[in-house]
């Protein structure tokens, strides 16, 4: 069994981790670090500290509903989750998280926009 980073649990939700193969379990927003653990596995687990988070990107959808989230670290790549209400989940990590490292992550249309202009500079 997995031996939790956090001495005080700030957030608790059910959540999935998107990373390969989807997994289901709960994530943990502590003073230490934010935490995974899987349902089904419990050596399945995600330990994130906060001084390791290079940032955090979400996928805003028309509406202002955030679909899932990612937290990109310094050294190990980065993190794909979705939690019940993802807007309760990025409030927690905004304590531990500067606002300057919460980002929107681009849309499919910016994607494309971004495209067409790097097509539009080759011609020159």
């Amino acid at each position: 069994m997995a031996q939790s980073q956090n001495t005080k649990v700030e957030y608790t939700s059910k959540a999935s981790s998107l990373n390969g193969l989807t997994a289901y379990g709960d994530v943990m927003v502590g003073d230490r670090a934010f935490e995974f653990y899987n349902g089904r596995n419990p050596e399945d687990f995600i330990q994130i500290p906060w001084d390791q988070v290079d940032h955090v990107a979400a996928e805003v959808l028309p509406g202002k509903k955030i679909a899932r989230f990612a937290v990109f670290t310094k050294e190990n790549g980065h993190f794909a989750f979705s939690t019940r209400d993802n807007k309760a989940t990025l409030r927690a990590m905004g304590a531990h998280v500067p606002a300057d490292k919460l980002q929107r992550s681009p849309s499919l249309l910016d994607v494309l926009k971004a495209g067409v202009r790097s097509l539009s500079h080759l011609g020159r």
